[in-house]
């Protein structure tokens, strides 16, 4: 044998695609370039594979999509299962809020595809039922566990869900802020006034212009003190 080497040898053995690998390299696109670059085609050619391999796994991009929003929901729930645990119903939803910012900030594409997802998840039905568990446990009734669904929605995901969607990336008001704001005055005083006297510090790196650290943080003890308050005077 002139080289040493067998056939056997010079095949290049791939690993086995799976499901799980590829939304494994889903979220790392996401993660790197952004949601809008996920595709079937970009996914396949991180993947080295023919696009068409990936539809054995994922049939379609909205199933890509879906599978990656089930992957984002289980990292949240096993980082909060990580997480020292609270007796404490109010102490144990906050800590769960805010472990699933911790996980949100790593994936900030995460809000759009959450609010994109026209069917809801297992994987987030399971996550609320642990929600929901906490809140029982702790002595709420259901109809005020639901009014507390409702009212901190997407935080115990670890966001806050904006008014306005504001575009991929852009994460503050932008330089010409106070052209906008001069434009306003006259028709919106109020508005303006506080807009002005709110505008974000940029050091900061909020998730949204009007998700920042600090106003999640406000709001999520607003409404688990106010839960709370309505728990102390039911019958």
């Amino acid at each position: 044998m002139s080289s040493g080497r067998t056939a056997l040898n010079q095949k290049v053995i791939r690993e086995p695609l799976t499901r799980e690998r590829v939304l494994a390299t889903a979220m790392t696109v996401a993660d790197t370039d952004g949601l809008a670059a996920v595709t079937m085609r970009r996914v396949a050619s991180e993947l080295d594979v023919e696009a068409m391999s990936l539809y054995h796994h994922v049939p379609s991009k909205e199933d890509l999509l879906d599978g990656l929003a089930d992957v984002l929901i289980l990292e949240i729930t096993e980082a909060v299962h990580r997480a020292t645990p609270e007796t404490d119903w109010r102490l144990a939803l906050r800590n769960r809020c805010l472990v699933a910012r911790e996980v949100i900030l790593q994936h900030r594409w995460a809000p759009a595809l959450i609010g994109s997802r026209t069917q809801v998840p297992a994987s987030l039905m399971a996550y609320f039922e642990e929600v929901l568990a906490t809140m029982i446990a702790g002595g709420l009734s259901y109809h005020l566990a639901h009014q507390g669904l409702h009212a901190l929605g997407s935080m115990v995901l670890g966001f806050t869900q904006e008014l306005f969607a504001i575009p991929e990336g852009e994460t503050d008001p932008g330089e010409d802020v106070e052209a906008e704001l001069e434009a306003m005055a006259a028709s919106f005083p109020h508005l303006t006034a506080m807009v002005a006297s709110e505008v974000h510090d940029h050091d900061e790196d909020p998730l949204g212009w009007c998700d920042t650290q600090v106003e999640f943080m406000f709001t999520l003890d607003l409404i688990l003190d106010g839960l709370a308050r309505h728990h102390e005077r039911a019958p």
